[in-house]
């Protein structure tokens, strides 16, 4: 199945965190990763007070279910060393989300697939488009249409893929 991901860190050189947290994903088992984005900087969205991000988007291939594939995300951001603690929204060396996994809708206390905001948020959909222009979220529509909705958004490409 085609899943995406977004990876993203404002602490502790956030591209090395990001780049790293992109080589952790190649290493999954019965994962490969197809693509990746361009790196790029952020503003911090809610809790405002805290460095700009690093965030990008890699499109995998995996067999792994949404669930195991996405308890191998939280494995790869502890090993990180992200805390889950405190504000939500907050600073982290580096927080990786399941995006996309096909088509599916999946709502349980687990997983929220898509990802809820994924369709509202900038630092994940310019990474996308730059991805796959024509991408469907579904229920949202398509990313090049959903990016008129973060106009106030600050994003900057950084380094392209």
């Amino acid at each position: 199945m085609q899943a995406y991901i977004g990876l993203g860190s404002n602490l502790a050189d956030p591209a090395v965190q990001v780049r790293s947290g992109m080589a952790a994903l190649a290493s999954l088992a019965e994962t490969r990763v197809e693509v990746c984005s361009s790196l790029f900087r952020s503003a911090p969205v809610g809790l405002r007070e805290q460095p700009d991000f690093i965030n990008a988007v890699c499109r995998v291939w995996t067999r792994l279910t949404p669930a195991a594939l996405m308890r191998n995300l939280l494995e790869i951001e502890s090993a990180h060393g992200r805390v889950r603690a405190g504000a939500k929204g907050g600073p982290r060396t580096l927080d990786l989300d399941l995006l996309l996994y096909g088509n599916e809708s999946i709502q349980s206390a687990e997983l929220t697939l898509p990802h809820p905001r994924l369709h509202e948020r900038a630092f994940v959909l310019y990474p996308l488009h730059e991805l796959e222009p024509d991408l469907v979220i579904p229920r949202h529509g398509a990313v090049r249409d959903l990016l008129a909705g973060c106009a106030g958004q600050r994003v900057e490409r950084l380094i392209s893929r």
